[in-house]
């Protein structure tokens, strides 16, 4: 906010919250979780193996015929039941331990009934026990808005179930329909289980309030490259007590992403984190800050969270860029065929774009897309035309838009958020724009042009061991989806500066579901349609 001086950041000044760092020592609920995986495994084992015969025939004679096979199922499903809820369990979700507290009572009973499994019972009543005694740590709440559709679903497999039964009733016999019954009830079972345990949802609800305050708080005080991309329109704000300070995020998948780092006054920052951590833990959400600068790590390292090196910013210095020497002759090369093919090269900011010169940037860049979403999350605007201080550099041949790029303002100049250009153009059109974008910022004084944020290029550049050379093998044979490693060869030409970027997550377990949402939410894994733009959006 006005009138508020950032403060330096360093790990001194953080030492005093070592203290506050979470324990890694297990917790009560993690040690149930860990429990409820131990009795469904023991579960699935003793479904799957034979039973004392001398206990079998006690059984066969008291109960019904079929009650000892039928048990054998219970217990079977009921142990992978535990096995899938554990997880959740160990994050506290309450319905989680209303539907574990159901499965242990009944693989208990199983027990009892297939084969006379004294011991496996009494296991499963020890954690029964166990999760009564400990039943006020479970206080995460499920998701509101889920109740209706799981109402739908269970409907609809109560009605499967009855058509099942009326089938059997009538000795309806056919294998066909009975598969597809058997294969809708899992499919639709599932479903509800989703949508019982699936943690809080988080509907994007940016005020015009809260827009105003991080508008003003992005333009005094955001001094990382990727500030300005807070102002997406699909992001959420969460601010600190004073408002002095906020962060940006996005829940996907249960994952609270946040994009960046915090934003604005500096000594606010170790709060505000720790405050957001814990909103999580109330939610139910894994906490995930994409693209952290290193400045940041103390912070994030102090309220107990893992940081992992995600890739590296590519930074290039204006008044130091240079198409002199061997190493950019290609780059040389590209801009000399480009203007004597006749292009140009021009800068307009958002706020004097016409309709007309509107019209072109919309379609080379739809033309460039194609049927793809339209990617970024991190470091690219929603909408290039809606902050007016943003810059569009063009390249035109004989009037007609070719290529264009995108720059957001940074306190250190620009960060580069979209290129495109016609797939008609010559090659080297981007590395023209480039070059005399350099050259424009070098006129007006810009110490820094953010290229891109390249992922894993210290393992696509040099792995070590066997396992990163086989990751990098995969990320190869990925690239013509996700293009990783031709950004990392086309950075290299305007030999930038490389800056590490990472990932921080509470555990390394996260890391899978973090990676997915963190694809998800860059459009890397949308496919390619009409609804490509939607889906792109809304999540």
């Amino acid at each position: 906010m006005p009138g508020t001086r950032p403060v330096p950041m360093g790990t001194g000044r953080f030492r005093r919250y070592r203290a506050g760092v979470p324990s890694r020592v297990l917790r009560g609920e993690q040690m149930l979780g860990a429990a409820a995986a131990v009795v469904g495994l023991v579960g699935v084992a003793s479904a799957l193996t034979p039973e004392f015969a001398n206990r079998y025939d006690v059984v066969r004679g008291v109960l019904p015929p079929g009650v000892p096979g039928a048990a054998r199922i219970l217990a079977l499903s009921f142990g992978l039941g535990l096995v899938w809820l554990s997880r959740a369990l160990a994050r506290r979700r309450r319905r989680a331990w209303q539907l574990a507290v159901v499965l242990v009572a009944g693989i208990s009973l199983a027990h009892v009934a297939k084969g006379l499994d004294v011991e496996e019972a009494t296991l499963g009543l020890i954690l029964l026990v166990a999760l009564v005694r400990f039943r006020k740590r479970f206080d995460v709440p499920g998701d509101p808005g889920s109740v209706r559709p799981l109402l739908s679903t269970t409907a609809a497999v109560a009605a499967l179930a009855a058509l099942a039964a009326a089938l059997e009733i009538r000795g309806f016999e056919h294998d066909r329909w009975q598969d597809a019954l058997v294969g809708l009830t899992v499919v639709l079972s599932a479903r509800a289980l989703y949508l019982w345990l699936r943690p809080v949802s988080d509907r994007i609800r940016q005020s015009a309030e809260e827009r105003r305050v991080v508008g003003q708080l992005v333009r005094s005080h955001g001094e990382d490259s990727l500030a300005f991309f807070s102002l997406r329109r699909d992001k959420n704000y969460f601010f600190s007590a004073t408002r002095d300070s906020f962060l940006a995020y996005k829940v996907v998948a249960g994952v609270a992403l946040v994009s960046g780092g915090p934003i604005g006054a500096q000594e606010e920052f170790h709060e505000l984190l720790a405050e957001f951590r814990r909103v999580c833990h109330a939610r139910g959400w894994r906490l995930a800050l994409l693209g952290v600068h290193a400045d940041l790590l103390p912070v994030a390292r102090a309220i107990g969270l893992r940081a992992i090196k995600l890739g590296d910013e590519a930074v290039v210095r204006p008044a130091a860029f240079s198409l002199e020497g061997r190493a950019v002759r290609k780059v040389r090369q590209s801009v000399a065929r480009l203007e004597r093919a006749g292009y140009s090269f021009e800068t307009v900011s958002a706020a004097d774009v016409d309709a007309e010169l509107r019209a072109e940037l919309e379609r080379v860049s739809d033309v460039w897309r194609g049927a793809n979403a339209e990617r970024g999350f991190s470091m690219a605007m929603d909408d290039p035309f809606r902050e007016p201080e943003t810059v569009f550099a063009v390249a035109r041949q004989g009037g007609k838009v070719g290529g264009f790029l995108h720059l957001v303002p940074s306190a250190q100049g620009y960060s580069l958020g979209a290129m495109r250009r016609d797939p008609a153009t010559p090659n080297g059109l981007m590395e023209y724009l480039i070059v005399e974008t350099l050259a424009w910022a070098r006129h007006t004084g810009a110490d820094e042009l953010s290229l891109n944020f390249c992922v894993f290029t210290d393992l696509l550049a040099d792995p070590e061991g066997r396992l990163q050379n086989v990751a990098r093998d995969v990320l190869r044979a990925c690239d013509r989806v996700f293009q990783l490693e031709r950004l990392i060869h086309f950075s290299r030409k305007f030999s930038p500066e490389w800056r590490p970027r990472y990932v921080c997550v509470e555990r390394l377990s996260d890391v899978p579901l973090v990676a997915v949402a963190y694809l998800w939410v860059e459009s890397l894994l949308t496919p390619p349609g009409p609804w490509a733009r939607r889906s792109a959006v809304e999540v």
